[in-house]
């Protein structure tokens, strides 16, 4: 998703207000409003493939999955992941949630540098944080960094699975990216068609 500043500064309390009567959402970046700019069919195939496997998982879990819409609290930042998985929900705060175990991003062109930098930062530094997984739409790359691992990246393509640890579930790289519409997806569905 594309984000747009606002140069205002803002409170996090009339962030809060503003965000339960928008139509559009925003992240809250200190102090400035990032207008959050619609997703492509790639972005949400994903999102939704990833969010679907999650929430079947984790049907008879205390652990809890969340898509987009689901605002999640560092500091006095907010950010929207396309997908979170929490393992101990405050209902008190039923707009956002701070205690994640996994946190997805889908990157675009648009989003990439953020999603990698200021993002990676400040999600590797959450305590409850587990897994950050950041998935590529245009071609097929999955990156997994893990507090297991000391946050090193571990990369993931067609023909491999993914291990989420924190949830113990494993996915096929297809599984993930299943009616995605690029290059190496065509190309993928036609050698396997050939076979």
């Amino acid at each position: 998703m594309l984000a747009t500043k606002n140069n205002e500064l803002i409170s996090v309390e009339d962030y809060l207000k503003g965000e339960l009567i928008s139509d559009i959402k925003h992240e809250l970046i200190n102090g400035c409003v990032y207008v959050m700019a619609g997703a492509s069919a790639n972005h949400e195939r994903i999102s939704v493939n990833v969010l679907s496997e999650f929430s079947n998982h984790l049907k008879n879990s205390p652990c809890e999955p969340f898509g987009s819409d689901m605002k999640l609290k560092i500091n006095s930042n907010f950010f929207y992941p396309d997908v979170i998985v929490d393992g101990n929900f405050d209902n008190s705060t039923p707009y956002f949630t701070k205690t994640p175990l996994i946190i997805v991003e889908v990157l675009s062109r648009s989003t990439r540098k953020k999603d990698k930098t200021l993002k990676l930062l400040a999600y590797i530094n959450i305590t409850s944080l587990q897994e950050y997984v950041l998935i590529e739409q245009d071609f097929v790359d999955i990156q997994v960094i893990r507090r297991s691992e000391g946050w090193l990246q571990k990369h993931y393509f067609l023909g491999d699975e993914v291990t989420f640890e924190s949830i113990g579930l494993t996915l096929s790289v297809e599984e993930i990216y299943h009616r995605v519409q690029n290059e190496d997806m065509a190309d993928f569905l036609n050698n396997t068609a050939k076979q």
